[in-house]
């Protein structure tokens, strides 16, 4: 019979947040595929757990994914953990959980750690909706399009952040989405753990004189509907009543209908959009 796939959640810090599902696994299974080996040879060894360990990471993945799933359908049973967290969430996780379902082999998750949900909770933001982004692309025109594409996000948004790139990106974020509630959240579950309510300007001025240390989560207030509203406004009282009229009557729309839509755009009825352009068609 063939071997399963686990997916296991390992502490983002502290070394006693993990299941004791997820070590007695570890201890079950054939093999460990793990992000870095010297890195998560600390936490097996702090539990006695003596199960062996390949290497499974960025560079490796699409081949030694290739590798694993043969290995799991000979019935080696693996166990996938990451260097923090839960795999899968922004680190290669996700190409071997790919290749083994094309593969017909079951995978289970064993729920535990995740910095993004550990810092949303803590952010004191809205949680109920929130886009997850990880780190932005180091591609400027990739990051250009991302960043404008949260710029009208009405949920709240969490990216991860190194220090030495935190700067950068707090003054991209206020140039292009404006300054909003945000909430830093480095070293957590850690000795020095550091949760900072703040804003996004108010968090540039501070690293601008004090160096940033640590891995960061950032969790931004999204856009209100309001202000999304009094935007499309503004942008709308720029047009002509003429040219608004002609952006909606080439999708199709009947004149009535368009007059209906304009009036709302623009925060008037129909009736003065209609007064308006019978005034236009006889200056003309």
């Amino acid at each position: 019979m063939q071997g399963r796939l686990y997916l296991c959640a390992t502490p983002i810090g502290n070394l006693e947040d993990i299941t004791f599902r997820v070590v007695r696994i570890l201890k079950e299974v054939d093999l460990i595929a793990a992000e870095d080996t010297r890195h998560s040879i600390k936490l097996l060894n702090y539990y006695g757990i003596q199960t062996p360990m390949t290497s499974y990471h960025e560079f490796n993945k699409v081949e030694k994914a290739r590798y694993l799933v043969e290995r799991i359908q000979e019935g080696v049973q693996v166990a996938l953990i990451t260097d923090a967290g839960t795999p899968g969430i922004s680190d290669p996780g996700e190409e071997l959980v790919r290749q083994c379902y094309k593969a017909g082999i079951e995978v289970t998750s064993l729920p535990g750690p995740s910095a993004c949900i550990t810092a949303l909770t803590l952010s004191g933001l809205a949680t109920r909706r929130f886009a997850f982004e990880a780190f932005l692309p180091s591609d400027k025109k990739e990051k250009e399009q991302i960043l404008e594409e949260l710029r009208t996000e009405t949920r709240t948004i969490l990216l991860y952040e190194a220090p030495h790139r935190l700067v950068r990106t707090l003054g991209e974020l206020l140039n292009v989405l404006g300054d909003r509630r945000l909430t830093l959240c480095r070293e957590l579950t850690k000795k020095f753990e550091t949760i900072l309510p703040t804003t996004i300007s108010e968090a540039l001025e501070y690293f601008e004189k004090e160096e940033p240390r640590g891995e960061y989560v950032l969790i931004i207030e999204g856009k209100s509907y309001a202000e999304l509203k009094e935007e499309a406004q503004q942008d709308w009282m720029q047009m002509g009543i003429e040219e608004h009229m002609a952006y909606y009557e080439k999708q199709g729309i009947e004149k009535k209908e368009a007059m209906k839509r304009v009036a709302k755009d623009r925060g008037t009825t129909k009736r003065d959009i209609y007064q308006s352009l019978l005034r236009k068609l006889g200056e003309d």
